[in-house]
C-alpha cells in the first residue's frame, strides 16, 4: 500500500495509528508482588462519622536511586550559531568506540513550605562511575605518570555497595532536611543483578554508622522509575502531589 493511501485512510478515519511500547512479561508471581507493594503504600483513614478517606503515602522517607548510560558525545550534533560564531568542530578516533559512563543518580520527593514554595528539592546526587590511575606511558598530549581519568564499564555488587556507601550515603546526611532527621529512610531500587541486597550487613553497618537518619534498603520490585525524566521535571518546577480519594 501506497504511504499516501494511507495517509488518506487516515484522514479518512478508516485506519487509525497507534504506537505500542514493550511492556515486561510478568509471571504470576511477579504480579502479586507488585500488587502487594502498591496496596502497601496505600493509606485508609476512617473518621467518628463513618466516613473513610483513602490516600497514598507521601513518601517522603524514600529515596530512589537508578543507573544510566550517558555517551561522552553523538555521532551528529545539532547547534545554534550566531552570525559571527564559528562551527564547532567535533572529533574522536572511531565512531563506533564513542567513551560512555555510567552515573548513579538517587532523588527523593521535594518539600513545600505553607506557601507553596520549595525549600527542598529532593536531588540527592548524581555519581558517575570513574577511577583514576597514572598513565603507563607519555604521549605529546601528557607525560608519563599524569593521572588519567577513565569510565568504570563493568559494576559489580561490590562497586555497587562501595558507591552507596562512599557517595549516595554522605550526600543524604548532607542535603536531608533537618526537620526529618532521626527518621528511617528507605532507599529503593531496582532488581538489577550489581544492586545490593535488602539485608546486606556492610551496608547496614555503614548506613547506622555514617548516616544521620537511619537508612533502610528495599528491593522490592523493578518500579520502572525513569529518574532521567524526573530529574528534568525537577529542573522545570513540574512537580504535581499526590491526590487524595475520598470514598463515603
Amino acid at each position: 500500500m501506497f504511504k499516501s493511501t494511507v495517509h488518506r485512510r487516515i484522514k479518512n478515519g478508516v485506519i487509525s495509528q497507534h504506537s505500542s511500547a514493550i511492556k515486561p512479561q510478568l509471571t504470576d508471581e511477579n504480579k502479586k508482588m507488585r500488587l502487594r507493594f502498591c496496596m502497601s503504600m496505600i493509606q485508609v483513614q476512617s473518621y467518628i462519622d463513618g466516613r473513610t478517606k483513602v490516600k497514598f503515602m507521601e513518601m517522603f522517607d524514600h529515596v530512589v536511586i537508578d543507573e544510566k548510560w550517558f555517551y561522552m558525545s553523538k555521532e551528529t550534533e545539532k547547534y545554534y550559531l550566531a552570525a559571527d560564531e564559528l562551527e564547532p568542530y567535533c572529533c574522536c578516533k572511531s565512531k563506533k568506540f564513542i567513551t560512555k559512563v555510567m552515573f548513579l543518580a538517587a532523588v527523593a520527593r521535594p518539600r513545600f513550605d505553607e506557601s507553596g514554595n520549595v525549600f527542598f528539592y529532593g536531588k540527592i546526587g548524581i555519581f558517575p562511575f570513574y577511577y583514576q590511575e597514572p598513565a603507563k606511558r607519555k604521549s605529546k598530549n601528557r607525560a608519563a605518570g599524569t593521572m588519567e581519568t577513565k569510565p568504570i564499564l563493568a559494576v559489580t555488587q561490590d562497586l555497587s555497595r562501595s558507591w552507596m556507601i562512599e557517595k549516595v550515603l554522605p550526600a543524604i546526611r548532607d542535603r536531608w532536611p533537618m526537620y526529618s532527621r532521626g527518621s528511617t529512610i528507605y532507599i529503593q531500587q531496582d532488581n538489577a543483578r550489581p544492586h545490593i541486597k535488602a539485608l546486606d550487613e556492610k551496608f547496614q553497618e555503614a548506613a547506622n554508622l555514617t548516616s544521620a537518619c537511619n537508612v533502610n534498603h528495599q528491593t522490592t520490585l523493578n518500579l520502572m522509575f525513569w529518574i532521567w525524566a524526573f530529574l528534568e521535571q525537577f529542573n522545570h518546577f513540574n512537580i504535581k502531589k499526590p491526590q487524595e480519594i475520598s470514598t463515603n
